[in-house]
């Protein structure tokens, strides 16, 4: 199946728009779908990787124990070759409601088969990866 450009913009623009609003939602199983079975997803709050669906369940799942992360993408940059570069508004509150973190920030995806195959933080937090985003570090 071809798909025109148009419509890889418009599909990859939506994938994106949903597994925020997933994310945000706490909808674990709706934003999973939009995923490989061997993603490989950053661990933001911890430091280091996890790969595939489970995995990612349960770092979430012990992330949405300690913080309240809201993250909303302002910018969608498609580099082509399934490269999207995402502009967020990172907004990280205790479960207490203090506010931890305000800022935007870059995240990566590599998408395959129209499915997200990878994330990356970007900016200065992609070198440091094996160490907590510093928006989560006010533990």
């Amino acid at each position: 199946m071809i798909i025109h450009t148009e419509e890889y913009v418009a599909n990859t623009q939506t994938l994106i728009a949903e597994v925020y609003s997933a994310f945000n939602q706490r909808n674990i199983d709706g934003a999973l779908a939009l995923m490989r079975e061997s993603v490989s997803w950053p661990k933001a709050s911890e430091g280091g990787r996890v790969v595939g669906k489970e995995e990612i369940r349960a770092y979430w799942s012990r992330q949405w124990k300690e913080f309240d992360p809201h993250v909303e993408p302002i910018e969608v940059i498609d580099r082509g070759a399934g490269k999207i570069d995402v502009r967020v508004h990172q907004l990280v509150k205790s479960l207490g409601g203090d506010v931890l973190s305000d800022s935007e920030v870059w995240h990566a995806y590599t998408i395959a088969d129209g499915l997200i195959e990878r994330m990356d933080l970007g900016g200065s937090e992609a070198d440091s990866e094996q160490s907590p985003s510093s928006a989560f570090s006010h533990r």
